[in-house]
């Protein structure tokens, strides 16, 4: 699944920036299919039994095929970063950091030829990490940070809608459970904060759990 919708936005992406990017004959959805296969590949067995996953990945193109990306690196790096995260998911991978992709020049690499280096990075403390990701696209990574929703300029996401207290809500580590959750509370709001419809003070947060603050959507994510 998680290629197929690679797929898809690529195709809607190719109208546009891609269609010139890619005349040396190396098509994107290549990078997207060797990138999942690596994550099943480097995959590793963590101290909880759980598989970890790579999380960095290292696309390494001919300079060739390099200088063909001129203004569109930065959003297939964010596309392919997506693929890699909807494939974590569904195969129920653990990454212990931010999923983060790049492609670079290598002298080494011949023309329409690439190679991928992928590694675990842990994200300081070693924990898994999560994401707030709006309904915008904008994407808020968590860690050991407690990071704050409302509608102040003060707030680590700020969320411009009149239903939203100035503080509304606060995302933290799960201090009741294992330490590698995370729980929303709600700050004593005017309007709530609900998980998946219902009305809470603090929630323990799964994966695509929907939490409205307010009346603004936001998914949370574990990868």
């Amino acid at each position: 699944m998680g290629l197929q919708s690679f797929e898809r936005r690529l195709e809607r992406l190719f109208e546009g920036v891609f269609a010139k990017a890619f005349r040396s004959g190396l098509e994107p959805v290549e990078l997207g299919r060797r990138l999942v296969r690596q994550m099943d590949r480097d995959r590793k067995v963590g101290v909880s039994g759980r598989k970890v996953a790579p999380n960095h990945f290292t696309f390494e193109l001919h300079a060739d095929d390099l200088a063909h990306f001129t203004g569109s690196v930065e959003p297939l790096c964010r596309e392919l970063e997506e693929a890699a995260r909807e494939h974590a998911r569904e195969e129920k991978y653990q990454l212990l950091g931010r999923i983060e992709v790049e492609i670079v020049g290598a002298e080494k690499q011949g023309a329409g030829t690439f190679e991928l280096v992928s590694e675990i990075r842990a994200a300081p403390g070693g924990r898994p990490v999560g994401s707030l990701v709006l309904a915008d696209g904008r994407r808020m990574p968590l860690g050991d940070r407690a990071v704050t929703l409302g509608r102040d300029d003060s707030c680590d996401l700020v969320l411009d809608d009149p239903t939203v207290s100035r503080t509304h809500a606060e995302v933290r580590r799960d201090g009741g459970g294992d330490g590698d959750g995370f729980e929303v509370v709600d700050m004593q709001s005017r309007n709530g904060t609900r998980v998946n419809g219902y009305g809470v003070a603090r929630q323990r947060l799964q994966d695509g759990d929907e939490v409205h603050i307010g009346a603004v959507p936001v998914r949370f994510e574990a990868v």
